[in-house]
């Protein structure tokens, strides 16, 4: 299809296109060279500051400036003088090139987000910029409007951009970000794409895959030097270190899909080509997980720490792993217990070892928040907790690992811990049917002892700062470690949904209902077996 497209924009004169910035814009400038060596012969696209907006051509690109210098929020004055000027006037269309801080960060934010998503808490000011800059030229242009939504420019003066094109760059302690570089040619591209084809909406131009933030640093050719967040904060505002502090990348399926057009570069040839550009070396690509996942960092573990914790701190016995298939996507459902996840971590250290294949677990923002174990958990594959995301992960043949209990699971006071908690949701079995995945239920018992929750304190005050229900009352910190308590997990026969419903099966509450009962109700019999077993805590 996308060859087909391309040979009748060969064959057709597209419509021209005029650049409109102000004339200081650098990432204008750059952008319209890039345009008139992706045009070739077929058209010359030209370059209009605001002021000579009066004969418009069919489209009109219009590059924002940034508020102010190395800003990540756009100009809303200029942006209000250059669409009145672009509306007193007819055009075929009006091309707005926004950005992918559009979609907000932080620790909820969700990876790889679509064009429909949105937050629900409060953003910061540069994101309300950028919403606030689209719901004005759809003000100007409500049936001609394409807006390109796009993550790290190079070109650009956004804060990350400037950091990689430094020789000594800042980074912060304990945080890894995945970051998407797109080059200016793709971004062209896309251009050339929305102005010849009939076509409105919001669009995310972005490179496949991305690559994390030190990484990327060392690929441009720069040296990273961590220094804390509080000292940043002295020369640059809160917020645009928080969109280096969280991972912040977007999808581009319905570039893909409604355009016919895959992205040329990835994030890492296009720091490779940069790097080249200054240092003239050559580097070997790379491949990155999209979610952050660093699959040697877990084998090493494994070798290592998650061993000695496995086979002799708690001494793991592992049955039914012979359940989880060797390749295709399955949804892995289990009980959670400690507020600190090491259950999670030793469930996925088991079916690494026996399977040889990496459950990627769906995790509460709230531990994103912290660095440090931001850093850790993403690299073990830990995506924030959403449906989308599981999605996106089954749709790549993936195991995902959900615990239904959510938070409050992990908080259960030790008198209740192997009874299957009233904050359980069956969003799992929704995912299961839309995705066509078995799910394979799992137990633990064990790894409530090990940080035994006594008692909770509430607090909304705590509640809203880290995002966990209560301040667990626990042997930690008195006792500075888990105590070394005896695990033993179980994995359940896969219940098989993708040959009985069909994926809108996931609309109908009451088999959702059903079938979250079912898996409910094995899951408590298998506890209350492995309880029955259980000589003692330790043994």
């Amino acid at each position: 299809m996308g060859s087909t497209l391309d040979a009748m924009r060969e064959e057709t004169a597209p419509a021209p296109i005029a650049v409109v910035a102000s004339s200081g814009n650098p990432l204008a400038i750059r952008l319209l060279e890039a345009l008139r060596n992706t045009a070739g012969h077929r058209c010359s696209p030209e370059f209009r500051t605001p002021e000579c907006v009066e004969r418009p051509p069919a489209n009109c690109l219009y590059v924002p400036a940034a508020a102010r210098p190395a800003g990540m929020a756009p100009d809303l004055d200029e942006a209000q003088r250059v669409l009145q000027t672009i509306e007193r006037h007819r055009f075929r269309k009006l091309i707005l090139l926004s950005s992918a801080l559009v979609y907000g960060t932080g620790p909820a934010r969700q990876g790889l987000a679509a064009e429909d998503y949105s937050q629900r808490h409060e953003q910061p000011h540069i994101t309300c910029a950028w919403r606030a800059l689209e719901e004005m030229a759809q003000a100007s242009a409500p049936e001609r409007l394409v807006v390109l939504r796009v993550p790290t420019l190079l070109d650009a003066s956004s804060l990350p951009a400037l950091r990689l094109q430094r020789r000594f760059t800042l980074t912060l302690p304990g945080r890894n970000p995945m970051i998407q570089v797109l080059s200016l040619s793709d971004l062209a591209r896309a251009v050339m794409a929305v102005a010849d084809l009939d076509v409105t909406g919001v669009f995310n131009v972005a490179p496949d895959g991305a690559v994390p933030f030190n990484s990327a640093i060392r690929i441009a050719g720069s040296v990273s030097l961590p220094l804390p967040h509080t000292l940043q904060r002295l020369f640059h505002a809160r917020e645009s270190l928080d969109f280096l502090r969280h991972s912040s990348t977007i999808s581009n399926r319905k570039m893909k899909e409604r355009l016919a057009m895959t992205p040329l570069k990835s994030s890492v040839d296009t720091l490779l080509a940069y790097r080249h550009s200054l240092h003239a070396t050559t580097t070997p690509s790379q491949d990155f997980d999209a979610f952050g996942m660093n699959q040697e960092f877990i084998r090493r573990c494994g070798r290592t720490w998650f061993r000695f914790l496995s086979d002799y701190y708690w001494r793991i016995e592992a049955q039914g792993l012979d359940h989880i298939p060797r390749q295709g996507r399955a949804v892995l459902v289990g009980t959670h217990r400690g507020f600190i996840p090491w259950d999670a971590i030793m469930a996925l250290h088991v079916v690494v070892r026996e399977t040889g294949r990496i459950p990627r677990f769906l995790t509460h923002p709230g531990l994103f928040k912290v660095p440090f174990i931001d850093s850790f958990l993403t690299k073990l594959g830990g995506v924030t907790a959403s449906q989308q995301s599981a999605g996106q992960l089954l749709e790549n043949e993936a195991l995902v690992g959900i615990y239904p209990e959510g938070v409050r699971g992990a908080f259960a006071l030790l008198r209740d811990a192997y009874r299957i908690q009233p904050s359980w949701r069956n969003t799992f079995v929704k995912v299961a049917l839309r995705h066509r995945a078995p799910i394979i239920p799992f137990v633990n018992v064990g790894s409530a002892n090990s940080l035994p929750v006594f008692a909770q304190i509430r607090s909304r005050r705590w509640t809203r700062i880290s995002q966990w229900p209560c301040i667990p009352l626990s042997s930690f910190p008195l006792v500075p470690v888990p105590l070394p308590s005896k695990w033993r997990v179980q994995f359940l026969p896969p219940i098989e949904l993708g040959n009985q419903y069909p994926p809108e099966a996931a609309q109908d509450s009451a088999l959702v209902n059903r079938i979250g009962l079912d898996v409910r109700t094995r899951m408590q019999s298998a506890i209350d077996d492995l309880l029955h077993r259980r000589r003692s805590i330790f043994f």
